[in-house]
């Protein structure tokens, strides 16, 4: 018998005590290693914000991995809140985490702006790792308790979880976006994601695009029946027939806690020293990302280059800083986007800049909280420019930070944040003329007219934090199971701004560097979906009009 088969008949003879639970990838801590008294300290982080409360209200747990491959850590309590670790080896790492996760899922979910890799072995690494959370939640969970999972990295975990405590109530938010059908059909294990997704009560997305797109591929691949935001899931592998909303919850962030960092005289001070630091421009542009791929720095660079170039900006004038937090940097995809975005840098400086003055100030690591809000207090032109993400919860700290009502905001249309966002310059990153006329609208924009939009977008960010979206995630998982037959049609775009949809792809050369080279898909794709590790029954193939038409090659299933 598989591991799956064995984690499918398994029971709940018994009980845990936590009426909460809450299952992300990592846990919200970090190793202290520079304090022999404190072995860990908190993370900081919107979720942690959003759901600590809950778990010190209701005998709360949290379920994660803590960073630390190869090691067991018996659970530990910190801050008010019960942390139980789930182990991963370095394998576990590699596979799931590296492979599977972010090398597989990340690219195809984020528009194939990445070739995504389909390995088998990786794919094998994913359901051993969701069993092993799926285990941990079956046994802590009280009976009748809420489980709320998180994100990409734990899809198959909401069916397993109803597998063996079909008494809990299961909640599922997915952080980043949900591609559409045409792309997310080139999954060989797409049938699998989508049972085990189904396996919750609520799904979670942050647009209604990502809801619609995942509708409306259970319909096409599973053949589920679906009415507004509501899908019907049959009887089958061992489960009764239950239903499922699929909707838009977006997130947000502690615009409370922002506002009051923002006020701090210490803050405020270090501002006005980050302004001297960079020669007191006229404008200063930030940009803070984490160093990937879908975030558009390299068309950032790219759009602020030529601007400088053409005498559109003067580097006497106007300055970019732009942060750009180390990422997966195992991973080939990064180390290219590291390479590129460098030597970017390099090109503008050394074309554009003089003694005594700098174009771009890039700077490649973290920073605390403190020093992050004297960044957003200090630059007057915020730059988001992905190329698709989620939400992007940046451009809403930068928001939140602006207590003078001052300052312009730059923002992609293929972030979350647009349909909410709606005082900002929206731009098409994909469009470098376009980007450059984003660009030179924020830095040129009327005091009055930034003021205006800047109050529009804080009275939104006041509003919608991220403690109004988990009470409003939680209650309506709550709603689901007092009253499970009601269907709700699913929620419009708030702000009135349409979702943008993924542009033709389009090459935007930044630097001479070529792209990896990628093989072509191979009929190994077709039938890796049949690999004995599948945690669920696959349906029938999809008929010829369901298949993909010609995208962004992928690497084929090995």
């Amino acid at each position: 018998m598989s591991t799956v088969d064995a984690t499918e008949n398994a029971t709940a003879d018994t009980y845990g005590d936590s009426d909460f639970v809450v299952v992300a990838n990592r846990l919200p801590v970090d190793r202290d290693a520079s304090d022999p008294d404190r072995e860990w300290r908190t993370s900081p982080g919107g979720l942690v914000t959003a759901v600590a409360p809950v778990m010190k209200a209701q005998e709360g747990a949290w379920i994660g991995w803590t960073g630390v491959p190869d090691v067991e850590f018996e659970p530990f309590d910190i801050d008010g809140m019960h942390l139980i670790p789930v182990t991963l080896t370095n394998e576990d790492v590699l596979r799931y985490y590296e492979g599977f996760s972010n090398a597989t899922l990340w690219p195809l979910y984020h528009d194939v702006i990445a070739p995504p890799e389909y390995h088998r072995t990786w794919w094998d690494a994913y359901v051993r790792v969701n069993e092993r959370f799926a285990a941990k939640v079956a046994e802590v969970a009280a009976k009748s308790a809420t489980v709320w999972v998180h994100d990409y990295q734990l899809q198959l975990v909401p069916q397993l979880v109803r597998r063996m405590r079909p008494d809990l109530e299961i909640g599922f938010f997915n952080h980043i976006p949900f591609p559409p059908f045409e792309l997310f059909a080139q999954l060989p294990w797409r049938d699998e994601i989508l049972r085990g997704l189904l396996g919750a009560d609520l799904i979670g997305f942050q647009r209604p695009a990502d809801a619609a797109n995942f509708r409306r591929a259970v319909r096409g691949r599973l053949g589920f029946q679906t009415k507004g935001s509501t899908v019907t899931v049959p009887a089958g592998d061992e489960l009764p027939a239950h239903l499922v909303r699929a909707e838009a919850f977006p997130i947000s962030i502690d615009t409370p806690y922002l506002e009051e960092l923002a006020r701090d005289p210490a803050i405020i001070e270090r501002a006005a020293q980050i302004r001297e630091e960079v020669g007191n421009p006229k404008v200063i542009m930030l940009g803070v990302d984490r160093m990937d791929y879908t975030k558009g720095i390299r068309h950032r660079l790219k759009a602020y280059g030529e601007l400088l170039a053409e005498g559109r900006l003067n580097v006497e004038d106007v300055v970019l800083i732009q942060i750009a937090t180390p990422s997966r940097e195992r991973l080939e995809q990064y180390k290219l986007i590291r390479h590129d975005v460098e030597l970017a840098v390099g090109r503008i400086n050394g074309e554009q800049a003089d003694i005594g003055t700098i174009a771009v100030h890039y700077l490649h690591h973290s920073y605390p909280r403190d020093e992050m809000t004297a960044f957003f207090i200090a630059a007057d032109v915020m730059l988001v420019t992905a190329l698709r993400d989620g939400m992007n919860l940046v451009a809403k700290e930068y928001v939140a930070c602006r207590l003078d009502d001052d300052g312009a905001l730059v923002l992609s249309e293929f972030a979350g944040a647009a349909e909410q966002l709606a005082g900002a310059v929206l731009v098409n990153p994909h469009d470098i003329g376009n980007l450059k006329a984003g660009i030179m609208e924020a830095v040129t924009m009327d005091p009055k007219a930034r003021a205006r939009r800047m109050r529009q977008m804080r009275k939104k960010v006041k509003t919608d934090t991220v403690t109004a979206w988990s009470k409003r995630f939680l209650g309506e998982l709550e709603a689901i199971r007092a009253n499970p037959e009601a269907v709700v049609p699913d929620r419009p775009a708030t702000a009135g701004r349409p979702a943008a949809q993924p542009p033709a792809p389009e090459a935007v050369p930044v630097t001479p560097v070529a792209a990896a080279p990628a093989s072509a898909p191979t009929t190994s794709s077709a039938t890796a979906s049949t690999s004995s590790a599948s945690p669920t029954r696959p349906a029938a193939p999809a008929s010829s009009a369901e298949q993909p038409p010609p995208a962004p090659e992928s690497r084929s299933a090995t």
